[in-house]
């Protein structure tokens, strides 16, 4: 059964799908399309996050499956897909079908999408998609647009300054307690504040104070109390910042207003001509995934930039899936290479990035990484100079030549391999089982996320091999 536009008409579910499946049509949305010689279609589809939508579609029944979470079927990406094929303007590459293909071939049950029109179904049409694609703006309706906009971005910035202000009364109450009665019932107490600040629209600087009780909980009782002064002294500054935003350089107040909860979209940041991009190989080094307390997965994807005179050197993509709609699949997996252009949001630290594009596909890697020769001493002095550029950091990679992995007592360390200084990384106690067969490696070249207190080896050369985070 060939697709055509008709077919595509009949499968819509509402004109609202069709219209923004025509959205998708740019060849620039898809860095992926291919087929195989069994009539399967499969793509990936770039939408808002880091990792882009899976898309795959049996050219025979119209069958199709989606990795996004619309509730439409099919959704936006399955008919973009359909009317990319139709119409024949793009190509898809032959290939072998990859193994998520599979698994849905495997899964299917019977045939694929219905073809009867369903008589309580409005009708769509591609002529009055095209017909509202091409509509023209109403000037006074988009200054009216623009001028409710300013009104509600006033509205937000005077909400979450009084949503600040609770914050330093809330901060005061904490430390006229004392840190052992705060880390004590610190669960409670960090709800109601983020709570409050989420309706005081500050949902980042929400999310960062429900993650603390298990930031705390997650290090040593010894170390908590110090730990939680640190934590709440870096709240303090986030709201001062933000008070003074105006003063800061203008990276830095972009970082300020992220940490509290402004976004850019997608589109924005590809449109931002001061924004830093950079084209280069990239090996994905890590993927963490964590549960939100808002009921988000948080996907990050590490990548380090092969190319020696690249800066930065390495990148975050960051997603964000609703956890009902089931397991995380991301786009990349540990030891993925791929060539793309980068653009990194604006920030005095430059680390988080999006994929404008990519080219040649992405093949794993078995080839070594390339670490820089740096010192653990080294590595750590840099890192403190970005600490003082961005003081609410949080995470961030560092990579180092001539490591060892030592155990002291029920705790791991990354040090030097004789021992000559004294400084040790003391890895995350979640690493203890992955971990321990490195220390019967004489010395190891790596790279990992530190916090400043705890470190999380992602990534290892040694004379045995590869050594990755699983």
């Amino acid at each position: 059964m060939a697709l055509s536009l008709e077919k595509l008409e009949a499968l819509a579910p509402d004109q609202a799908s069709l219209n923004a499946a025509r959205k998708l049509l740019n060849p620039v949305q898809w860095p992926l399309l291919a087929t195989d010689a069994q009539g399967l279609l499969w793509g990936e589809c770039r939408g808002s996050g880091a990792t882009p939508y899976r898309v795959v579609l049996s050219e025979s029944d119209a069958g199709y499956k989606c990795s996004c979470p619309s509730r439409k079927f099919p959704c936006k990406h399955a008919l973009a897909l359909i009317w990319i094929r139709a119409e024949g303007k793009l190509t898809f590459a032959p290939a072998d079908a990859p193994d998520w293909v599979k698994d849905w071939v495997s899964r299917r049950r019977g045939g694929g999408a219905k073809t009867s029109a369903d008589e309580n179904k409005p009708k769509a049409s591609i002529a009055a998609s095209s017909e509202t694609a091409v509509a023209e703006v109403d000037p006074f309706a988009e200054a009216r647009a623009a001028a409710i906009r300013e009104k509600n971005r006033r509205a937000r910035e005077a909400s979450i300054l009084a949503g600040l202000g609770e914050l330093d009364t809330w901060l005061l109450d904490q430390v006229d307690r004392g840190m052992a009665a705060f880390t004590g019932q610190c669960t409670q107490a960090c709800k109601l504040i983020a709570q409050r600040l989420v309706d005081a629209k500050a949902p980042a600087l929400a999310t960062r104070i429900e993650n603390l009780p298990a930031t705390l909980f997650a290090l040593p009782e010894t170390m908590r109390e110090l730990a939680a002064v640190e934590e709440l002294g870096q709240l303090y500054l986030i709201a001062e910042a933000y008070r003074r935003q105006k003063a800061l350089p203008p990276e830095l107040r972009m970082d300020i207003r992220r940490a509290v909860g402004w976004t850019t979209t997608r589109e924005e940041l590809l449109a931002d001509t001061t924004a830093p991009r950079l084209r280069a190989p990239c090996r994905v080094i890590a993927v963490i995934t964590e549960v939100q307390p808002d009921r988000l997965r948080r996907i990050e994807t590490w990548l380090r930039c092969e190319d020696k005179d690249a800066a930065p050197s390495f990148a975050l993509l960051l997603d964000f899936v609703p956890v009902a709609t089931g397991a995380a699949v991301g786009g990349f997996s540990v030891g993925d290479r791929f060539e793309a252009e980068l653009v990194f949001y604006p920030s005095a630290t430059p680390l988080r990035a999006l994929i404008a594009n990519t080219s040649g596909g992405t093949q794993m890697s078995s080839s070594k990484l390339d670490i820089p020769d740096t010192s653990i001493e080294a590595a750590l002095d840099a890192y403190e100079i970005i600490l003082g550029a961005q003081p609410w950091i949080g995470s961030w990679p560092i990579a180092f030549r001539n490591g060892r992995v030592r155990r002291s007592g029920h705790a791991l360390f990354v040090t030097h391999p004789d021992g000559a200084t004294a400084t040790a990384l003391p890895l995350r106690s979640s690493q203890w089982d992955a971990a321990t067969p490195l220390t019967g490696i004489e010395q190891l070249d790596g790279i990992g996320l530190w916090d400043g207190r705890r470190f999380t080896l992602c990534w290892a050369e040694t004379e045995l091999g590869r050594w990755i985070n699983a």
